[in-house]
Formats: structure tokens, sequence, C-alpha cells
């Protein structure tokens, strides 16, 4: 084992044997681990470790990373944190790697062109905040939180070349987001060709049985499996959870999107966010950020299916039971309260129909405004600006139950929630 590797492993908490509670059958730990995961490569060799798991007493090292690109974590990042919860709960080692080092390169998955790069302060600032954020999921006294600068930190010249040369060029150009940049003839700069390698290395490390992330992230996890082999090390098993939408149900939740719900938002804003997501897009909530049982949500989407519960009934119980478990109960029933008063008395109990409309195409030259008329016709109570603004002229038009009769309404903070009608037909316009 090189020397680098030697350190990080010796550096781990020890658990005894003796310390360990007994292990679930290995039928009930998959039907945890299996909720909501995209694919695990590979199903069978995750059941084998699980079952060796079970017989030696020795809890499987598992861990996902997250770089401290920017200050507050959303509900996007969460989804990882709770497998690593489910994976806590039945009694193994989680790691919650923060990549201090990774992030100095910044992860090009997903992106066209190169990260801005952070300075060293910035990525410890962030860094800090990931720690006070990350156990309201976990428990803070089963978690290991290491930094990949312990070792990235401290790779040399020497090591670094041998690091990079179990990969070629055409593989990495095989990867979805570095080949169409080449296709394209956009820059691909060569440290961006840098991050699987390092983030496989965090695996060797760690010596991880399980390695957690986004579907998006499959070329840098199988990257980890790869250098292990290298290394004499079983690979992980790489087990990966969906891309999360976000409010607009479109993109992948992200802040600079504007689509994000942070965990560190209050009780109200959550809550508020929540219950402007789609119904098809709660199903997936449902499944992703509850600990709620895959049975248990079958089952209650075929009662909405049947009629036999109201779809709103069932997202406010999903926007309780998430705010609930970042500010807890007393402060999700307030929560759910204030927004029934706000939003119920304005006809949402119609069950109206959802329209996501984009800031940019309905804003008026004001910041904080929007165009009537355009809003109208984006929502398809008017055929064109014309008509909508006949209507607003003959007062048939209503913004959340108040007659409206000019055309620019004024809007709070992005996203807003408003019920739009017109005559006898309403939609509600979410706009973000």
């Amino acid at each position: 084992m090189h020397k680098l590797v030697e350190s990080a492993v010796n550096r781990r908490p020890r658990i005894l044997k003796d310390d360990m509670s007994t292990f679930l059958s290995v039928d009930e730990q998959m039907d945890l681990l299996e909720k909501g995961a995209a694919e695990i490569i590979r199903v069978a060799d995750l059941r084998e470790r699980l079952e060796e798991s079970r017989k030696t007493g020795r809890p499987l090292r598992v861990k996902a990373g997250f770089d401290p690109t920017a200050p507050d974590l959303h509900l996007g990042h969460t989804v990882l944190m709770r497998k690593l919860r489910h994976f806590q709960q039945l009694g193994h080692t989680v790691i919650f790697l923060i990549g201090d080092s990774t992030a100095l390169i910044g992860d090009p998955t997903g992106r066209n062109v190169t990260r801005k790069s952070l300075t060293r302060a910035e990525i410890d600032e962030n860094a800090e905040t990931y720690k006070q954020q990350v156990f309201r999921i976990l428990d803070s006294e089963k978690t290991e939180v290491r930094y990949n600068s312990e070792w990235l930190g401290k790779l040399g010249y020497e090591e670094t070349i041998r690091l990079t040369a179990h990969f070629t060029v055409s593989q990495m150009l095989e990867r979805d987001e570095f080949g169409k940049r080449f296709q394209s003839e956009q820059p691909i700069s060569l440290h961006e060709l840098l991050y699987p390698v390092m983030q496989g290395y965090d695996s060797v490390c760690l010596e991880c049985d399980v390695e957690l992330g986004g579907t998006d992230q499959k070329f840098n996890l199988l990257c980890g499996r790869e250098l292990q082999r290298h290394y004499g090390q079983e690979p992980q098993i790489v087990l990966m959870t969906p891309i999360l939408e976000g409010l607009d149900g479109v993109q992948k939740m992200s802040k600079s999107l504007n689509n994000a719900i942070g965990i560190n938002e209050p009780a109200s804003e959550m809550y508020g966010k929540l219950m402007s997501i789609s119904d098809e897009l709660m199903w997936k909530y449902w499944v992703l950020l509850t600990d709620l049982k895959q049975s248990e949500i079958d089952l209650m989407r075929a009662d909405v299916a049947q009629g036999k519960l109201h779809p709103m009934e069932t997202k406010k119980k999903l926007a309780r039971t998430i705010t609930a478990g970042f500010h807890g109960e007393e402060a999700a029933e307030s929560a759910d309260e204030n927004w029934a008063r706000m939003f119920q008395q304005k006809g949402e109990s119609e069950d109206l129909e959802e329209v996501a409309v984009a800031f940019a195409d309905v804003s008026s030259a004001d910041a904080n405004q929007i165009r009537l008329p355009k809003l109208l016709v984006a929502l398809g109570l008017a055929a064109s600006g014309s008509e909508a603004n006949r209507k607003i002229a003959e007062k048939a038009v209503k913004v959340d139950g108040e007659m409206v009769d000019g055309a620019v309404i004024q809007v709070g903070t992005l996203p807003v929630r408003i019920v739009v009608r017109l005559g006898k037909r309403a939609k509600i316009s979410l706009i973000l």
C-alpha cells in the first residue's frame, strides 16, 4: 500500500465488532437501500458484501463527496445525504467527504464551460457551512467527516503522474461533457481531466465499499473502481440516485437557476416552495426526500389515482414532512396553517392547473413587476395581448382573489405563486 493511502486509512476511526449492533437481514437492508436508487453497480456485489458484513460484524464503509463550491446546501444535495443516512441507520460507517481539494478543480459534470476557480478562503468558508448543515440529516456522533486535502494535498509530482497513467485521453473523451465540448471545439482545460482521477483516488484512500453519487456522476464513480483494482482493493459498489428537478420540474435543482429549496430557508418559505411543485413531481420528492417506504408511497399514489385521496392533501403532507425534518413539527404545522390562510382562501381548493412561467417572459422594466397581459397569454387565459388588455379594462381579471384594473402587478421574491382568474377560468401561476 502506498504510504499516502496507508496514512489516510490509518486516520479513520476504528469500530470494534463488539460495539456493533446486529445487522438486519440482507433482504431487509436491500429494501431500504434500493429505494430511490437509479442504478447499482452491481446489485449482486452489494448483496454479497452486506452478507459478509453480517457474518464478520464489519460495517461497510460508505461515502459521498461534496465539493464546497457554494455556502448553502439545497434539497437536491440531501438526496445523497438521505441515502447515507439509510446506510447509517443500518449500522454501517458513513463518510461525509468534503472535497476541499477537488473544489479547486471544479467538477466538470454537466458543464459546457470550465468552472470558475474558487480561492482557498472561499472553499474553507463554504466547507464550514456544510459541516453545520449536514447534521440536520446525519448523526454527528456516527459520521466520519473527512477532507480530501488530507491525501490530495500531499500528492507529489511522481504520484500524480502514476495516477493519471491509469487512464487514457480517449477514455476521458468518452465522458459526455468532454466529448461534446471536443466535437464543438470548446476549450477543455487540462486540470479538468484530473477531476475524475482525484475523485477515484479518494475511494482508494478511504477504502470505500460503497460510493454514492447522482446518475450524472457515473464516469467519476467508475474511476474509483478502476483505481481500487490497481491498489489491490475490492472495487467499490456504485449506488446512483436520480437527479432531482427543481421547482420548474424540468432542470436540475440549482441555486443558479433559481429553482432550488435551500435547507437553511425559513420554514414558511420551504413549505411554500414545496407546495408549488407539480403533482407529478411530488411523487419523486416523496421517494427521494423522505424516509417513507416505497410500498407506502405506492399505496398513497394509488389512492390519489382512484380518487380516494386528494393530491392537494398529499402534497401538504409532503411539505409538512420535509419541513418538519429541518425545522421541527411545530414550525411545519405553523407553516401549513399560514399557507392555508394565504392561498386556499384564494381559490386553490378548486384544484386548479398550475403553470410554470419564466419571469423573463412576463417581466416589466421594473425588477419586481410583471406585465399582466403577458401573463394571461402565457397561462392560456387569453389568446393575445390585445384580448388580455380588453379583459383587464372590463375588470374581468382577478389576481389572488382581487380584481386588477392595471397592466402591471407587483411581485415579491421569486419564485412567486399566484392565482390568476379571468371570468370563470383560473390557473395557478408559478413565476420562476
